[in-house]
């Protein structure tokens, strides 16, 4: 399944449109990695473990938007944005969205 953040691909047509389809997950922060933010923030660095969650949270938003994109006969899935909004203390939303279509070789 080709995913791309751009309207139109080069080379490839849009066949068919699909409408909007979206994967979302939410996750809560885990005590450990507050403790060793907690200390990032008085020394400063990247907060790894947070990146590294962001990270999962992504893969997994995304991997259910092609997964539903897929379910509706898509091979593409094009202008793909991603959403992020704080549900409750401690947790999060991360949201992928985008454009399911069809797509050819030109």
């Amino acid at each position: 399944m080709l995913v791309s953040n751009i309207e139109v691909i080069p080379n490839k047509r849009v066949i068919r449109h699909l409408g909007l389809v979206q994967g979302s997950t939410v996750r809560a922060k885990h005590a450990g990695r507050d403790i060793m933010a907690s200390f990032k923030n008085i020394f400063g660095g990247e907060l790894g473990s947070y990146t590294e969650l962001l990270q999962e949270s992504r893969d997994e938003a995304v991997n259910r938007m092609t997964e539903q994109a897929a379910a509706i006969g898509a091979n593409a899935v094009i202008n793909v944005r991603f959403s992020t909004s704080s549900i409750a203390a401690g947790a999060a939303e991360i949201l992928a969205y985008g454009t399911a279509v069809e797509i050819a070789d030109n």
